[in-house]
C-alpha cells in the first residue's frame, strides 16, 4: 500500500497514554487520497514512538463497503529498504509488483514483499470483494539487508487452538508454534482472536519490545483497558501478555522485535538512512517513471544498469508520482 500521506519526522502521529507496564498509542486518521478515499487509522509511527523491534508502520482500515469506500486502488508506486506485510481479515487484494510476483491476498495469509535496493507494486481490491478490512504493516530492513534484491513470500500459518482463543503466527514464534518465514531481524507477528469472557497469557520473549493493537471487540491488556485502533506498547522486559475479552469476541494483532538499533528516515514509500539518500530515491523514481520536476533536475540514476524500481506491464493504470520533498530536512529516528 502507498503512504500516500507523507510521513517524514515532523508529521508523525499521536499521543500516548503512558501506564505502569503498557503505553496506549493513539491512532489518526488518514484518508489514502481522493475525493472517495479509502480511510485507515495509522497508529505507527509516533512522535515519541518510531519503531516497535524493526516494525516502522501500522495502517488498519475497515470493514469498509467497497462500493461505498471505492476499495483499495493503489497504482504502482516505489519502495526502498523495507518490508511490507500485508494481513487481511475481510476481503481480497491483488498485489503485482516489479520482482515478478503476481499474487491474491487473501485473510489469514501473510504476503511478504521485500523491497530491498528498490521495488514498485500496485493493489487493487478484486471485484469479488464486497468488504476489505485488514492491516498494512511496514518492517525497517537492517543495514545488512537493506540493499538485498526485491523478492515475495506468501505462507498460510495453521491455527493454534487454546481455551476460548485462536493464534495464527505469521512470523516468528508464539504459543509453540513457528513461522518458516525468515527475517533479518527477531520479529513476531501474529493474529490473536479470544473469544467473548475468554483469556488468554501467553509468554513473549522478554528481549522484545511487543504492540498489540485491537482490530474489534473488547480487550484489557496486561489489565489495561485497550479501546479498538489504539495499540498497545509493551517495553523490553516484558515476558509475558495478558489479553482478556470482555463481553465481545476480540481479534488482535501482536507485533514485536528485538529493538532495531539503528536509526532511519521515512518518507513516503522509502526508508533509508538520510535526507540525501530519500532524495535521490525520489528523483530515480520520478526519473523512471517519466516525470520531469524541479526536485528530480539533474539527476542521474546510481547505476547505468537495470533502472531501481523495476519495470511494468505497459497495460497497468500509470504510475503514482513522488509528492513534493519536505522544506525542512528530514531527521533520523528511531
Amino acid at each position: 500500500m502507498s503512504n500516500t500521506e507523507l510521513v517524514p519526522s515532523e508529521m508523525l502521529c499521536g499521543a500516548a497514554e503512558p501506564t505502569s507496564d503498557v503505553e496506549i498509542l493513539v491512532p489518526r486518521d488518514v484518508p489514502l487520497g481522493g475525493p472517495r478515499a479509502m480511510n485507515v487509522r495509522r497508529t505507527l509511527p509516533q512522535r515519541q514512538k518510531s519503531l516497535i523491534g524493526a516494525w516502522c508502520f501500522l495502517d488498519h482500515y475497515g470493514p469498509d463497503q467497497v462500493a461505498d469506500s471505492g476499495g483499495m486502488k493503489v497504482p504502482r508506486h516505489p519502495h526502498t529498504g523495507l518490508q511490507t506485510v500485508s494481513w487481511l481479515f475481510t476481503g481480497e487484494v491483488e498485489h503485482r509488483d516489479t520482482a515478478g510476483y503476481h499474487a491474491i491476498v487473501r485473510p489469514g495469509e501473510l504476503n511478504l514483499m521485500t523491497a530491498g535496493y528498490g521495488i514498485s507494486h500496485s493493489e487493487f481490491s478484486t471485484e469479488q470483494t464486497q468488504i476489505l478490512h485488514g492491516a498494512q504493516l511496514w518492517i525497517a530492513l537492517p543495514e545488512q539487508a537493506r540493499h538485498k534484491d526485491p523478492g515475495f513470500e506468501h505462507y498460510g500459518p495453521e491455527p493454534i487452538d487454546g481455551d476460548g482463543w485462536t493464534v495464527r503466527v505469521f512470523l516468528g514464534s508464539l504459543a509453540g508454534s513457528t513461522s518458516p518465514v525468515a527475517t533479518h531481524t527477531a520479529l513476531l507477528g501474529a493474529e490473536i482472536l479470544v473469544d467473548a469472557g475468554a483469556e488468554v497469557d501467553l509468554d513473549i520473549n522478554a528481549a522484545f519490545e511487543h504492540g498489540v493493537l485491537l482490530d474489534a471487540g473488547e480487550l484489557q491488556v496486561n489489565g489495561h483497558d485497550l479501546a479498538a485502533d489504539h495499540l498497545a506498547y509493551l517495553p523490553v522486559g516484558s515476558g509475558r501478555v495478558s489479553l482478556k475479552a470482555g463481553s465481545e469476541p476480540v481479534c488482535a494483532l501482536l507485533i514485536g522485535g528485538e529493538p532495531l538499533g539503528e536509526q532511519i528516515v521515512m518518507w513516503w514509500n522509502f526508508v533509508g538512512r538520510s535526507h540525501e539518500e530519500i532524495v535521490e530515491y525520489r528523483a530515480q523514481w520520478q526519473q523512471e517513471i517519466g516525470v520531469d520536476d524541479a526536485d528530480a533536475a539533474g539527476r542521474k540514476p546510481a547505476t547505468d544498469t537495470a533502472p531501481r524500481f523495476g519495470s511494468f506491464p505497459a497495460d497497468q493504470p500509470s504510475p503514482l508520482p513522488a509528492p513534493a520533498l519536505p522544506n525542512a530536512r528530514m531527521r533520523l529516528r528511531g
